[in-house]
């Protein structure tokens, strides 16, 4: 099951685990934040997972839907991983991982089939050259070396049946560019959630929901605070580690 550097680790508040590597990105509180901000269908339809990494969404939403879930992710490795890591919680039924480019999903994928997407996409424009070489799957996670934000909109707009959801999670500083790409491929933001290190803090994290031909009209959630005095917030505790 497990290869060269690889570890088997519980997956957080949930009774799965799920494969990692210390050589490859593994995943971070924000794909937890989007498994618990998007509000995804529990019997009827279907979920995509876009740019899934090792896995971890899918994983995460498993608990909280009865759907089939797609993912699709680029790097070999990553998808490798994820593979197994929904064979060891034997989950192959309900979730599906494929190796592929999102800017070539709607050639993998029917449109307008699925009512949920969500994605966590890279952050950061490319890197400068001398950062490539550091470590390619960790680029690749962070960067837009094999997408743009607005491949990951057409592609999020293209899978999107009418009246289906995205969800979105990203960087504050990207807000306006994400609102403008949504709206450009018919996704109306209809839900955004600021997620904050500590309530003295500015926010460091976006969280954004659309509905594809939605209404314009959008509600800000209350924020999210990750951290107080002695460590992370309860919400964030009952998140990570459940509730007694």
């Amino acid at each position: 099951m497990l290869k060269t550097d690889e570890r088997l680790d519980h997956l957080l508040a949930q009774s799965l685990r799920i494969i990692q590597s210390p050589s490859v990105f593994s995943f971070s509180l924000d794909a937890v934040l989007l498994a618990n901000f998007c509000r995804i269908p529990y019997s009827k339809g279907k979920i995509m997972d876009l740019c899934s990494g090792n896995g971890v969404i899918p994983l995460l939403l498993s608990s909280k839907t009865k759907v089939t879930i797609d993912a699709l992710e680029i790097q070999p490795r990553l998808a490798d991983m994820a593979q197994r890591s929904v064979e060891y919680n034997e989950l192959s039924q309900r979730i599906h991982i494929y190796e592929g480019d999102l800017r070539e999903a709607t050639q993998q994928f029917d449109n307008e089939s699925y009512s949920y997407v969500t994605v966590n996409p890279p952050y950061f424009s490319t890197p400068p050259a001398g950062e490539k070489n550091k470590n390619e799957h960790h680029t690749i996670a962070r960067h837009e070396v094999m997408c743009t934000l607005e491949d990951v909109v057409r592609t999020a707009s293209s899978l999107t049946k009418q009246n289906g959801k995205v969800g979105m999670v990203h960087r504050p500083e990207r807000l306006i560019e994400i609102i403008d790409l949504m709206r450009r491929y018919r996704l109306e933001p209809k839900r955004i959630q600021w997620v904050h290190p500590t309530p003295d803090k500015a926010a460091n994290t976006i969280l954004v929901e659309a509905i594809k031909d939605g209404k314009p009209g959008v509600i800000f959630e209350p924020p999210i605070f990750v951290h107080e005095a002695d460590g992370y917030t309860k919400q964030i505790k009952e998140w990570l580690y459940g509730t007694d």
